[in-house]
């Protein structure tokens, strides 16, 4: 029989029965799954479909497409336990993962890569309302420091297996997305027998909730979907174009990005705890205009492959201050509003997320530079967003123009 204990009850639950523990258990399988899928994928693609930039652009169109409609969460959950759809989520990402290699041609990985893709965006978004709905505000930025840590953490392990055994033991990509898929799927199914269901001291909107003083946050995420398109899905697809990095080379790309994560991630939430979420965004997107203004230098200038992979670094690291935006979230908003916001916000994420794969897949065939000038564009309208901020965001403080003003319900 399933059991439901409120969030005060649950501090009398063993500590790795607890929701926190819940939280980092499913920031553990997650990375798994989509880590192994985006570690292979461009050398996939190019060496079993010939993939070529127009390509991987709708590729990844059609990947975007389920975050587009992450709104149909709020309609789910009005008959699925948020936390029952995270799980079921996860187990829907680790098996479309694990049989990805069984359908070498475009429309197979089309097909299959929307099926991990709604699993993907499904359990983002249920897991985002439960972070903000579980954890403490004065808790929250430290935690999602760690949490991101520990995906960082469990990404590492399936990494270091990939550089290790993938030229040794003459590994398939078969075999390394069966067994990344298959880890997250036994770990989400281990969670759903082994932990209570747990009730937030406040009930969840099930309806689509916009509400006028949300709407920096709105542009926020906006903002932030649309250039993360172009690291997602360009940058590591310059490294194999262009530098011809066969796959152990972009794992160890990602390796150092992992290492960095595990031990800077913890310091960036005490950073937001500390500077407070304008400060610490406005450093993401001053640093973002200049990664990306020295991307196009890789082509304008000529630079090389270190100088390349130096800044797919530092773009990875710089993302990482992206949690300010949920905490900047978490301190404005009302409590019920949480789930439906979370399920808007993603779609509002995706928004360009669906429609510029495409477009900058071909304008990649003619320029790949000016993509990388045009992210540079979109890294410094949010420098403007992050500043209308205010230093102690609450309800009825969302922007700088709001403050003194009375507080708004829409």
């Amino acid at each position: 029989m399933t059991q439901y204990i409120s969030l005060e009850e649950a501090k009398a639950l063993p500590f790795w029965r607890r929701p926190v523990s819940l939280l980092f258990l499913m920031a553990l399988a997650m990375p798994i799954a989509f880590n192994t899928w985006s570690a292979l994928l461009n050398n996939f693609v190019i060496e079993v479909a010939d993939f070529d930039g127009a390509d991987i652009g709708l590729l990844h169109t059609v990947r975007e497409i389920p975050g587009f409609l992450a709104v149909g969460v709020i309609a789910i959950i009005i008959f699925v336990r948020e936390q029952v759809l995270g799980l079921v989520s996860l187990v829907l990402l680790g098996a479309a993962t694990a049989v990805t290699a069984w359908f070498p041609s475009m429309g197979g990985i089309l097909t299959i890569t929307m099926l991990s893709s709604i699993g993907f965006h499904y359990y983002e978004t249920v897991n985002q309302s439960l972070q903000l709905q579980w954890l403490k505000i004065e808790d929250a930025p430290r935690m999602l420091g760690w949490l991101l840590a520990a995906g960082s953490f469990a990404t590492l392990i399936a990494y270091l297996a990939i550089m290790a055994l993938w030229e040794t033991l003459s590994l398939s990509y078969n075999i390394v997305y069966l067994a990344g898929g298959g880890v997250t799927v036994i770990i989400a199914l281990f969670a759903m027998v082994a932990y209570p269901q747990f009730e937030a001291p406040t009930p969840q909107n099930k309806t689509m909730v916009l509400r006028r003083r949300y709407w920096l946050y709105y542009a926020l995420q906006f903002m932030g979907g649309a250039r993360r398109q172009i690291f997602v899905v360009f940058a590591g697809f310059m490294m194999v174009e262009r530098f011809g990095y066969e796959v152990h080379e972009i794992t160890t790309l990602y390796l150092i990005n992992l290492v960095a994560n595990i031990f800077i991630a913890p310091l960036m939430g005490r950073a937001v705890g500390y500077f407070g979420e304008r400060r610490t965004l406005g450093f993401e997107y001053i640093g973002l205009v200049l990664v990306f203004l020295s991307y196009g230098g890789v082509y304008y200038l000529g630079w090389g492959v270190v100088v390349a992979a130096m800044l797919y670094v530092l773009d990875h690291m710089f993302f990482g201050l992206a949690m300010a935006q949920k905490t900047y979230f978490q301190k404005i908003a009302d409590p019920a509003d949480i789930a439906p916001t979370a399920a808007v916000a993603f779609t509002i994420n995706h928004i360009a997320a669906v429609f510029l794969p495409v477009g900058l897949g071909l304008l990649w065939l003619v320029s790949p530079a000016a993509v990388f000038f045009l992210a540079a564009g979109m890294a410094a309208v949010s420098f403007a967003l992050a500043m209308l901020i205010p230093r102690h965001p609450t309800r009825g403080n969302e922007t700088i123009f709001s403050a003194g003003l009375p507080q708004a319900a829409q």
